[in-house]
């Protein structure tokens, strides 16, 4: 094929390793980004600033490209229809995107499809909340249906003085979704890629852990996860996206109860969950999903190391993080750091690392010691939080 081209939505961090993964496949990649200065436009050439809900923006970047996807689920979906119509590709396209996009709609589709979720209900009068916790028990999960992310829009609700000071519009021109506030174990998430003729690949199925919200440390494959129920979390990741047609690459993270696996959420793009691909496999999700995309046979999956640790570097001390490299690197030469060009900021995600080996108790100690380091903490080996299970359930 010529030299191919692909549009991304979006100028954060994934769409900034988009391009590396780019490169090698020689791909050129347009980015529509939010800054001139931000993650993706300090290393793609061909970015320009605009916003995801302008429809001129969007045909202008579908225009010069192959396929248009994204690396945020925030675009109009009619625009994506007009779009398609127009002999555009997208991928993934509306129809599946909208699942990711609302999340009152995802869990309809789940449900149809028959995949497991958390009992929910939409509301769209305050009394549907003391009605839905008079079934299922407090606490219950309000979420909004659509902008929510990395634990925003979530709001549990422990009884009926929570339920009446929640200030979303709730109307039925404005509904929010409300779940069953799961005791799970822990968090999982079952990665895989799906090309446009239908070919599937699945990454390990990997543990995950959250601080505040916002996924700090990776584990692949998932510790402790009985084979049994690696195939179960994958064939959920096969049901969803076989059943609602995605492409390219989809994150579905799911909550281990007893045993058991329940869908939490959905995301149609690369997701912090599958950074670990990167430096721990065969094929990273940045390059699959341009593979998927593209519609090109879809790389290996396979694992490097038995073992895989991403932690994600939340905030740091430090006017910035690169000033601890040379500490970093001499105490633990076998990271590898992968920083996003972003300003320092209490919480954000500034960068993550990898480190794959053999022994998981040394590769754990040493990325969470990278990123100890990257942060200006002086306790190289403090353990990353565990789920916080306040405020994560559903989450």
């Amino acid at each position: 094929m010529p030299r191919p081209s692909i549009a991304v939505v979006g100028g954060g961090q994934l769409a900034r390793m988009m391009q590396q993964a780019a490169i090698g496949l020689q791909v050129d990649l347009h980015a529509l980004v939010e800054s001139a200065d931000g993650a993706t436009a300090q290393v793609v050439p061909d970015a320009t600033v605009g916003a995801a809900g302008d429809p001129a923006a969007l045909r202008a970047l579908a225009a010069r490209s192959d396929v248009l996807t994204f690396e945020h689920e925030h675009v109009p979906n009619e625009v994506l229809h007009d779009l398609r119509e127009s002999g555009h590709a997208v991928e993934p396209g509306p129809e599946a995107l909208i699942a990711a996009q609302d999340k009152i709609v995802m869990r309809r589709r789940l449900s149809e499809l028959g995949v497991p979720v958390p009992a929910w209900r939409e509301a769209t009068a305050p009394e549907h909340l003391l009605e839905f916790a008079a079934e299922y028990g407090w606490p219950i999960v309000a979420k909004t249906p659509r902008g929510g992310y990395d634990g925003k829009g979530v709001a549990v609700l422990t009884d009926a003085q929570d339920a009446a000071a929640l200030t979303w519009p709730l109307d039925p021109e404005h509904p929010i979704l409300l779940e069953q506030h799961v005791p799970f174990q822990r968090e999982l998430a079952a990665l895989l890629a799906r090309s446009p003729r239908g070919e599937i690949r699945t990454w390990p199925v990997v543990e995950t852990v959250q601080r505040g919200g916002v996924c700090a440390e990776v584990t692949s494959p998932a510790p402790d996860l009985r084979p049994s129920e690696a195939r179960a979390a994958e064939g959920i990741a096969r049901m969803v996206a076989e059943g609602l047609g995605v492409t390219g690459v989809l994150a579905v993270e799911l909550f281990e109860i007893d045993g058991d696996l329940l869908v939490n959420e959905l995301a149609m793009r690369p997701h912090n969950s599958g950074h670990v691909t990167i430096d721990a496999h065969v094929t990273s999700q940045f390059e699959q999903h341009l593979r998927a995309v593209l519609d090109l046979p879809l790389g290996s999956t396979r694992q490097r190391a038995p073992w895989g640790v991403m932690v994600n570097l939340l905030g740091s001390e430090l006017d910035e993080p690169t000033e601890a490299y040379d500490e970093v690197m001499r105490r633990f030469p076998e990271a590898k750091i992968h920083l996003y060009g972003k300003e320092v900021r209490p919480g954000r995600k500034l960068g993550h690392v990898t480190v794959a080996g053999e022994d998981l108790a040394a590769v754990r100690t040493a990325a969470r010691g990278a990123v100890a380091l990257l942060s200006g903490r002086e306790d190289s080996t403090a353990p990353a939080h565990q789920a916080d299970r306040t405020d994560r359930r559903n989450a």
